[in-house]
């Protein structure tokens, strides 16, 4: 018995030198990006927690509020190879997975030869991603869930870790194809991006216009970046911050004994939402300089994770409410 504990220990013991180590690399991150993203604390947070859990991110927001420039800079910062990919309605698939050519050896012989596409990276950023198609909007949502692409038949892995962060912009909406309900389900997190304030605009105004401006200076590598990924799978969840998790998901669905909910909500998140609050629960604690998770993280992270996993129905459309105050009252509810 005596040696279980011990064994306990000393794994507890590399547990928090681990996550010590892990906070330390972190708060260089933070502070790297913090270089060159002026302001958007949320916004950065909220990005940072859906690469730590693993996952992939949908960002929205109208043309100029820096969503390039994060990508960018996060991808420099973590050690990333990192690629951009704009959307057009004329993307075919093969312009992102790649494709096979036929070539001739000096021989004369002649085989075919996969050219990978811009997919091939651990940083995408798929920019105005309602652009495309949705045959090549599924292409790509199909390689986020599966993490390889298969091209005549033959499997190609994607590298790891891969991590995609996909722009939308909400205002033009003419010639784009809306992602479907199903398919934004497979990014993490949907994190809104609102104006700046203004002492951060006034920062952008005076250090972007001169000179020099920043730069963004590699901090972690990707084998680091792995290994952080791993110990936030790693840290312990408490039963009240699961049952927190639970009832406020339930909560959001139709059908569930909540007369509000029935009323607003057409149909709610499934177990994905579940795992993936609990996911960037632990890495936003971790991301704060916290070794567990606690139920101000879940309530905190309620809006991005939940708002794209629900649809209102026309009850709702007519009061003029939107997905956020739904989730909103739901977690004033969950108190």
């Amino acid at each position: 018995m005596s040696v279980m504990t011990n064994e306990k220990a000393v794994s507890d013991k590399e547990m928090i030198a681990d996550a010590e180590a892990a906070l330390a690399d972190l708060s260089r991150v933070r502070e790297g990006v913090g270089k060159v993203i002026y302001g958007q604390e949320s916004v950065v947070e909220r990005t940072m927690v859906a690469i730590l859990a693993g996952g992939h991110a949908l960002l929205v927001g109208v043309p100029g509020l820096a969503k390039t420039k994060l990508v960018e800079t996060l991808g420099t910062v973590l050690g990333l190879d990192a690629r951009r990919i704009q959307f057009t309605p004329d993307l075919m698939p093969s312009d992102i997975l790649g494709s096979e050519v036929m070539e001739q050896d000096e021989g004369g012989k002649r085989f075919f030869r996969f050219i990978p596409g811009p997919i091939f990276a651990q940083l995408l950023m798929a920019d105005e991603i309602n652009r495309a198609s949705p045959r090549t909007q599924s292409a790509l949502l199909q390689s986020m869930q599966e993490y390889h692409v298969t091209i005549a038949g033959a499997r190609h892995d994607l590298p790891a870790p891969f991590h995609v962060l996909a722009t939308q912009n909400p205002l033009e909406q003419e010639g784009t194809y809306p992602l479907p309900e199903a398919q934004l389900d497979r990014f993490l997190m949907q994190v809104d991006i609102l104006y700046p304030e203004i002492e951060a605009e006034r920062r952008i105004l005076l250090e972007t216009t001169g000179v020099h401006d920043g730069r963004a200076e590699n901090v972690l590598t990707a084998e680091r970046l792995r290994a952080i990924q791993t110990l936030i799978r790693r840290m312990p969840v408490s039963e009240s911050v699961v049952e927190a998790i639970l009832n406020l998901v339930r909560s959001a669905r139709p059908g569930n004994g909540n007369a509000d909910t029935d009323k607003h909500v057409s149909w709610g998140p499934g177990p994905r939402a579940s795992q993936a609050l609990t996911l960037c629960a632990r890495a936003r604690a971790l991301y704060d300089g916290r070794l567990a998770p606690s139920v101000d993280d879940v309530h905190a992270l309620a809006e991005p994770v939940l708002q794209h996993r629900m649809a209102l129905t026309f009850a709702a459309r007519a009061e003029g409410m939107n997905v956020r105050d739904v989730i909103a009252r739901l977690v004033k509810a969950a108190g």
